[in-house]
């Protein structure tokens, strides 16, 4: 197995190893680089949906979405589709899965399985090398409050998704809701700190104003979307790609119109998230 740096300040490539049947020795080594990259891409996997199954098992149990289809006779697994007809695309702003949950999700496993001829790259972000590069001042300042997050704006009834050619295609508008959580977690594995708000369902800051809320909550996304934090993922056939939710945002590019996307993802139960004090 070798691991290397995708670039200097967001995730890793991780090489020379099948995730189908993966050895006890290399599952080891593969938790080690998430807890430090937080981030994972793979290249030439052979995965069937069994195996994808099997893979996201090996880390922990699986959330069934709330939103998304389900793969035909695979109900752990969550079509992310974009038909040719269609102008909408799933999870095409900045955002991380599920953080609208009382125990945000875990992580994604997300397997390349229909794709366009060019165009459909995903963006990743950072937010533990973010939060790192901030100054002690703010950093301290974030620490001692918490964010609102919430899924109703998206998903709801009058929610975004509701308006786009994507509405017929998402359910589980009865499953909306939100929850608070600490701006800065205290990642329950690595033990690192980590800035845990994102331009998806973050809605405000606990005790503060819309205009008090934006004012800081913009200036931190301007800050972790900056090039030292952030990458850009060109999905191939055989490409897999497995990222941790507390500390990664993604943002999927709609480049492709008229062109057929399918993939497929698995998302892993989390646990609560506690702050830094």
């Amino acid at each position: 197995m070798d691991i290397t740096p995708f670039t200097p300040g967001c995730g890793a490539v991780v090489s020379g190893i099948q995730l189908a049947g993966l050895k006890c020795d290399d599952l080891k080594k593969l938790r080690n680089a998430f807890s430090d990259y937080g981030l994972l891409f793979f290249r030439d996997q052979k995965l069937s949906k069994e195996d994808h199954v099997d893979f996201a098992e090996r880390w922990g149990s699986i959330v069934l979405n709330k939103f998304f289809q389900s793969a035909e006779g695979y109900p752990n697994i969550a079509e992310v589709r974009k038909e040719q007809h269609q102008e909408t695309n799933i999870g095409g702003g900045w955002h991380a899965d599920h953080s609208y949950d009382k125990e945000p999700a875990l992580g994604s496993i997300l397997v390349a399985r229909s794709l366009p001829d060019r165009g459909g790259d995903t963006c990743f972000a950072d937010a533990a090398n973010a939060f790192d590069a901030l100054s002690p001042g703010l950093q301290q300042t974030l620490e001692g409050l918490r964010a609102l997050h919430s899924n109703e704006h998206l998903y709801g009834e009058d929610g975004y998704y509701q308006k786009t050619d994507l509405s017929q295609q998402l359910g589980g508008m009865d499953r909306v809701g939100g929850a608070t959580h600490p701006m800065v977690i205290r990642h329950p594995d690595s033990g690192r700190k980590v800035l845990f708000v994102n331009p998806g369902h973050t809605i405000g800051i606990e005790g503060w104003s819309n205009k008090e809320s934006f004012a800081l909550l913009n200036f931190l996304y301007g800050h972790t979307e900056q090039d030292a934090f952030t990458c850009r993922f060109n999905w191939l056939p055989g490409s897999v790609a497995f990222w941790d939710n507390r500390r990664t945002w993604h943002l999927a590019k709609n480049d492709y119109r008229g062109q057929f996307r399918l993939m497929h993802r698995i998302t892993l139960k989390g646990v609560p998230l506690l702050g830094t004090t």
